[in-house]
């Protein structure tokens, strides 16, 4: 399998950390060279490796934005 290569382009927050360090954070990624989007997953301490996660072009987290300002929290 080759090898994914991803660069952190804008690191926008942290949203939780595990007991071992991991953090699920949003941040704008490029993967494989491509155009950065947003992207939400697992980071371990060193962001080296990675859990699986979720990305986003800019039109779909802003519809992800209108939606969450919907919610009665």
């Amino acid at each position: 399998m080759a090898a994914i290569k991803f660069e952190i382009e804008k690191k926008i927050g942290v949203l939780s950390e595990n007991a071992k360090g991991w953090k699920k954070e949003l941040n704008l990624v490029s993967w494989n060279g491509r155009e950065a989007k947003f992207d939400l997953r697992d980071w371990d301490p060193n962001y080296e490796k990675m859990g699986k996660g979720l990305t986003f072009s800019k039109d779909e987290i802003v519809e992800l934005k209108t939606l969450l300002n919907q919610l009665d929290l």
